[in-house]
């Protein structure tokens, strides 16, 4: 079967932002209430540039957000209610991946299952669906030699001309977190080629320390145009994360695009280590989402919170920068693009 599938970068045309509400206190054990507030602001300063598709359990819960939004002076009309209950609220993962498919677009459901790791995921697989009918948009199962291939959205980075990031640890790894057993590289490139559109990988390393995901690429290399990736370095070689990001670096400084160019390589620091009862958590600047005219970018009141903002400024001369405080949010694993999915116009 032929396809003229292509996933579009982030940069492209956004119809609106994906997000859930969360619901699940024991994603942010003893966080909860501040993460309602911090939720609500990330859902304002998305609502400035675009619509914003909520998903939220019920109709109960469904009024309690709209009081919390009124009282942040979100605009109403900005945000679209999608009724469904989920078991988390990490629509990057658990959404969709809305693609082009020749001049129409078409939502992938890639079969998630909770990161192999999580057994309480069944609500969360009911959401491609819901969404695609929302959006008026076909859905479609994706499967690779017969068995539905499971695909976060966190692992995967576009350049929308043919060129994907991914890493060993989230896709390779045959011990923890078995996403797809058995499955080679080649059985990727060619799964990513049929739904993705895409002709060439980069494959990196490992992820970073305290990753729950084993490995998501949004932590550590992000696409910033076609021909340009960010990615993060740590700069202190007592920290654990030293050796794996230098590695990731020397693989993307011998990369190729799809055009067979080498990528231009922008270095962006890593804050501090940030640690919670005992646990190092997996803060990154490269969890940004980029939106129409603008880039939302996870801080963590460090002082490099200055050094990551101007150079990702610098990436995007045209957009507007707005920094978003996700201390609160990163004690569940993850922030802003975790939680987030794009819809392509």
């Amino acid at each position: 079967m032929s396809t003229t599938r292509r996933f579009p970068a982030e940069w492209e045309n956004q119809q609106g932002i994906l997000l859930c509400f969360p619901h699940n206190g024991k994603d942010w054990p003893g966080k909860f209430g501040a993460i309602q507030w911090a939720f609500t602001e990330f859902i304002k300063k998305v609502s400035i540039f675009e619509e914003v598709f909520l998903l939220v359990r019920d109709e109960k819960q469904k009024l309690s957000v709209r009081e919390m939004l009124e009282m942040a002076h979100v605009k109403l009309e900005k945000v679209s209610f999608i009724i469904q209950k989920t078991n988390r609220s990490w629509m990057r993962d658990s959404g969709p991946i809305i693609v082009r498919n020749g001049s129409k677009r078409e939502a992938l459901n890639f079969n998630f299952n909770g990161w192999a790791k999580y057994k309480n995921y069944k609500l969360d697989r009911n959401v491609p669906a819901k969404v695609a009918s929302f959006l008026n948009v076909p859905l479609s199962q994706v499967s690779y030699k017969g068995k539905p291939v499971i695909l976060e959205g966190g692992a995967i980075d576009v350049n929308g001309k043919g060129t994907l990031l991914t890493s060993e640890e989230c896709l390779m790894d045959q011990k923890t977190q078995v996403r797809n057993p058995g499955l080679s590289k080649t059985d990727y490139e060619a799964i990513f080629k049929e739904y993705l559109g895409v002709s060439n990988v980069i494959w990196l390393g490992d992820g970073i320390t305290g990753d729950d995901t084993h490995g998501h690429i949004d932590d550590l290399a992000r696409f910033v145009n076609e021909d340009t990736i960010i990615t993060v370095v740590e700069s202190d070689p007592e920290d654990s994360n030293y050796k794996a990001l230098q590695e990731n670096l020397k693989r993307l400084q011998s990369s190729r695009l799809e055009n067979g160019k080498t990528p231009k390589i922008v270095c962006l620091p890593m804050p501090g280590a940030l640690e919670f009862e005992g646990l190092r958590l997996p803060a990154s600047y490269a969890n940004f989402l980029i939106m129409n005219k603008s880039v939302l970018v996870p801080v963590f009141n460090d002082p490099r919170d200055r050094e990551a903002l101007n150079i990702i400024a610098e990436c995007f001369p045209d957009r507007t920068i707005i920094p978003i405080s996700a201390i609160d949010l990163i004690w569940g694993f993850g922030t802003l693009h975790c939680l987030s999915q794009q819809i392509p116009e």
